[in-house]
């Protein structure tokens, strides 16, 4: 049998001190918080998967840096990079127009020529902000069109998009693809809504293209709600000039009403089913179709709606994580910094370039469209965290980490560590995808310090890391 040697003073002391402090050594000297390293094994997470940053905001060293140089897929928290840059390249209070233009004569109501609907990649161009742009134009003399809807999306390049290309669900809502002209998120909002005297189910579409055809053969269960949306599908298919979706499954009353958001048609026939349908209320005419295009000159500016301003845009981002407002910042960065068509390199440069100007050099960052929604994007914990202190001492410090959800209050952690004193005190962005899971952002301790930290999982059962995630938020929260 073979002896292993006594620890040697040193050793016993380092053990000593990491019971003390309330740090576990899961590899060599790297340091991980003992109720972290726990949760990761109740989780049958290695170190290896892992990666962790934790510094008091404007400390030189960090408290905790456990693989922190290792390339990792962050995720939805690669959003902070594209949302702090913007607050500093473009400004809070930076806006998107949308413009319309009439290309021939306009006479008593009769418009003998095009409509030009020009877009400017507002990544919140809403249906309700699209209503009251047509009632502007309305209200401005328009209401019969001989010629087409022309729709200027020139600012974004156009790119080929596969919705069903990262995992296979094409109708998915966060796998919309950005467009300079991009309305309600290219997506139908369905409402569900059981009607258990009928022993059916209702379905309530806003907005709904006038060209789709929305087939409801949903049946009304009696068991749980749980994951309802594993019970229901949704199919597109074409017929000629129409679309037509079919809702099938069963639908749980259990549930009450429920949103069900799905991304159909291409984005120009988006638009002109939409245009049609509201246009038709409003009591106008369109007798052409739909047709790309850039405004001519010696069109004539006719009304124009304009964004919400980038704060908040940029809070909408975070909170909730939406993938396709992130996409249209992220190219808007790149028609701000290289001009019209933007691509997905403008925004890569233009990126790299205002981190070069900080004086933030991270050599493995891999960017591919700015939301956290891919396979290929990739940077640090330590990165993050630099770029999180970064921030901290930015003027628009403020601006950004009011973006981030707040522990047990809002956004993607509303429901998470409720009933304890961290409650309220955490500003903490989450991303999931298929094997990574990650955090990143703030927390105020208790004893009034702020701590940057980042917390990267990239492993197989990385669905399983939330409780670790929390552990960590609380261990910073309670430390002496």
């Amino acid at each position: 049998m073979t002896r292993r040697p006594f620890p040697t003073c040193a050793a016993s002391l380092l053990l000593l001190l990491a019971c003390v402090t309330g740090l576990a050594f899961a590899r060599g000297d790297d340091p991980l918080p003992v109720p972290l390293a726990q949760a990761l094994r109740s989780a049958d997470i290695p170190a290896s998967g892992v990666a962790v940053f934790v510094q008091e905001a404007g400390a030189r060293k960090p408290k905790v840096s456990f693989n922190a140089s290792q390339p990792m897929n962050p995720a939805s928290v690669m959003k902070l990079v594209t949302t702090y840059a913007a607050l500093e390249l473009l400004g809070p209070a930076y806006t998107w127009r949308t413009e319309a233009y009439v290309v021939g004569r306009l006479a008593d109501g009769v418009l003998d020529g095009d409509l030009v609907l020009k877009g400017s990649g507002d990544p919140k161009l809403s249906f309700e902000q699209f209503w009251l742009l047509l009632r502007s134009l309305r209200a401005r003399g328009l209401q019969h069109i001989h010629g087409d809807l022309v729709l200027d999306r020139s600012r974004f390049a156009p790119a080929p998009h596969d919705p069903a290309a990262f995992d296979g669900e094409p109708l998915a809502a966060y796998n919309v693809g950005a467009d300079a002209l991009l309305l309600s998120f290219k997506a139908v909002q369905l409402t569900l809504v059981p009607d258990a005297g009928a022993a059916a189910v209702a379905v309530l579409t806003e907005p709904q293209p006038a060209q789709l055809d929305v087939l409801n053969l949903l049946k009304l269960g009696n068991g749980p709600c749980g994951d309802w949306k594993d019970a229901v599908r949704a199919d597109l298919a074409d017929h000629g000039a129409t679309a037509r979706l079919v809702l099938t499954g069963t639908f749980p009353a259990a549930c009450g009403e429920r949103i069900w958001s799905l991304g159909v048609l291409s984005h120009p026939e988006f638009v002109l089913g939409v245009f049609r349908r509201v246009w038709s209320e409003l009591g106008g005419t369109l007798k052409g179709g739909v047709r790309d295009g850039v405004v001519p000159e010696g069109a004539i500016p006719l009304a124009s709606i304009e964004s919400p301003s980038l704060a908040e845009v940029v809070r909408d981002i975070n909170k909730l994580s939406n993938n396709v407002m992130a996409r249209q910042l992220f190219l808007t960065l790149g028609a701000e910094n290289g001009g019209a068509p933007a691509r997905e390199a403008d925004a890569d440069a233009a990126i790299r370039a205002w981190l070069k100007r900080k004086g933030l050099d991270f050599p493995e960052l891999t960017l591919e469209n700015g939301s956290g929604l891919s396979r290929r994007e990739r940077i640090s914990a330590e990165s993050l965290g630099r770029l999180l202190q970064a921030a901290y001492r930015s003027p628009v410090m403020p601006e950004f980490i009011a973006s981030l959800p707040l522990t047990a209050v809002d956004g993607t952690m509303k429901r998470r560590l409720h009933g304890n004193g961290i409650a309220g005190r955490a500003h903490v962005k989450t991303g999931t995808l298929e094997g990574a899971k990650s955090i990143a952002g703030y927390v105020l301790d208790k004893d009034g310090r702020h701590w940057v930290v980042v917390f990267l999982v990239n492993h197989p059962h990385a669905g399983a890391a939330r409780a670790a995630q929390d552990a960590l938020l609380q261990w910073i929260y309670d430390r002496d």
